[in-house]
């Protein structure tokens, strides 16, 4: 439970810091593409206004007016246009190519015919590699004018800035990691403390509570030989057994937050649920239950096999607890449709378990029907709990779903031999 508290700690760290990063990054690269936007905008109608000159003295008075502050006459110089102009009747293409070298004539006068094409008066174009922001006016003589700028040279800052936040940000990160990992242990430190602390109190608790109940127990006894038995010493003797039964409840709960050390084999699910349903048979009985199975043999998975005993025996002592009257309890052991993982299904008969939240089945000390208050239904919430922390245990999941009146709860487990549902004949039995 401590190492995963560990790593639910350094995985929400770890988001969080590359949430922020996403965040600061990607506001910083926005922003610049914006501005970089809009200086193509602003350059491009310059142009589009002075004939693609922007060298003329009336193109720079109309660029320190429009781009203000940002104006610069020397910068105006970097910038890699070039324009094509239509005629009327589309028969000749004027072209102006005095400020830039890498795009040929012919080339100039095929990317006007394309974007003439296009019919779009903004937009980009594509020429070996390099992108071209383009803007197509009509003029008052008739004439199509179309000013080209490179605009790779005004969204170099944006590239450069998203290359170096990403490569920043990754070695952020790897440096967070680090160092959380390194101090993450430091950081739980009290909320490991006052786990260990609450253990050791369950487990010294039970110890200390079962001397009095031994008391109490053998008194009852006593007294039961000097008086006879009566309702009293019949009702002492069943809360004895109910305490003791949740103390050791309580005290397995608290060794297998510790992941005790298990020992994992190989062994035949059917085998060890067959021994359990022998020993649960006149308990089903004596609650007017009946029971139907179905084990497949031959199937392996790895788990301890006291312990996968005890899985049975919760998951059927459950199973038999809430059963309807007079309804049917299910267990069946398989190999799913793919034949990699073992499937353990213990079910009984729950006619109001449709609108029930089953995402609570498994916290510990819930009950869902809070007025079992009878011996039969008497419980404390915390078998599912020990019987999740044992699937668990055995690198395997446990899930509930409710269907036709039947409530199931079923155990993977990963298969270490590849079956299917023909390899063997399944012993089906109804008791």
């Amino acid at each position: 439970m401590i190492q995963r508290l560990r790593n639910k700690f350094i995985a929400i760290s770890t988001a969080a810091l590359v949430i922020v990063l996403i965040t600061i990054i990607g506001s910083m690269v926005s922003v610049s593409s914006i501005h970089a936007h809009r200086e193509t905008n602003d350059i491009l109608t310059l142009l589009s206004q002075h004939n693609g000159q922007l060298s003329t003295k009336n193109a720079n008075a109309a660029a320190k007016k429009r781009l203000g502050s940002r104006f610069n006459r020397e910068e105006l110089f970097q910038y890699r246009y070039f324009s094509a102009n239509i005629s009327k009747d589309g028969k000749s293409i004027k072209i102006d190519n005095s400020h830039i070298l890498t795009v040929s004539p012919d080339a100039i006068v095929d990317l006007a015919k394309t974007v003439q094409q296009r019919g779009r008066t903004r937009g980009i174009i594509r020429y070996q590699g390099t992108s071209y922001a383009y803007k197509m006016v009509k003029k008052k003589n008739g004439q199509i004018g179309i000013v080209f700028l490179d605009q790779s040279m005004i969204f170099k800052n944006t590239h450069d800035l998203m290359l170096s936040g990403i490569v920043l940000g990754i070695i952020s990160l790897i440096l967070f990691e680090f160092v959380l990992i390194m101090s993450s242990k430091r950081a739980i430190k009290p909320v490991i403390e006052a786990e260990q602390r609450q253990k050791e109190f369950i487990t010294n608790a039970g110890h200390e509570l079962k001397t009095p109940l031994s008391i109490i127990s053998a008194n009852t006894e006593l007294e039961e030989m000097m008086n006879g038995e009566s309702e009293w010493t019949q009702s002492n003797k069943q809360q004895v057994q109910r305490l003791t039964h949740l103390i050791n409840l309580m005290i397995s709960l608290a060794k297998l937050d510790e992941r005790p050390e298990l020992q994992l084999q190989e062994i035949d699910p059917a085998t060890e649920v067959q021994k359990a349903i022998d020993n649960f048979k006149a308990v089903i009985a004596q609650s007017n239950h009946q029971l139907k199975y179905q084990l497949q043999p031959g199937l392996k998975i790895k788990a301890d096999p006291n312990y996968y005993y005890e899985l049975i025996s919760i998951l059927l002592d459950n199973a038999n607890k809430y059963c309807d009257p007079n309804g049917t309890i299910f267990v069946d052991v398989n190999a799913d449709k793919h034949g990699k993982n073992v499937l353990l299904k213990v079910g009984n008969s729950y006619a109001e378990g449709k609108n029930v939240d089953y995402n609570k089945f498994f916290e510990r000390f819930y009950r869902n029907d809070t007025s079992h208050n009878n011996e039969k239904k008497s419980g404390f919430g915390i078998g599912l709990s020990i019987a999740q922390n044992l699937v668990k245990n055995f690198k395997g999941s446990l899930s509930v779903d409710w269907k036709d009146g039947t409530i199931y709860f079923t155990a993977s487990f990963k298969s270490l031999k590849q079956s299917s549902r023909g390899n063997a004949k399944a012993l089906t039995k109804t008791q």
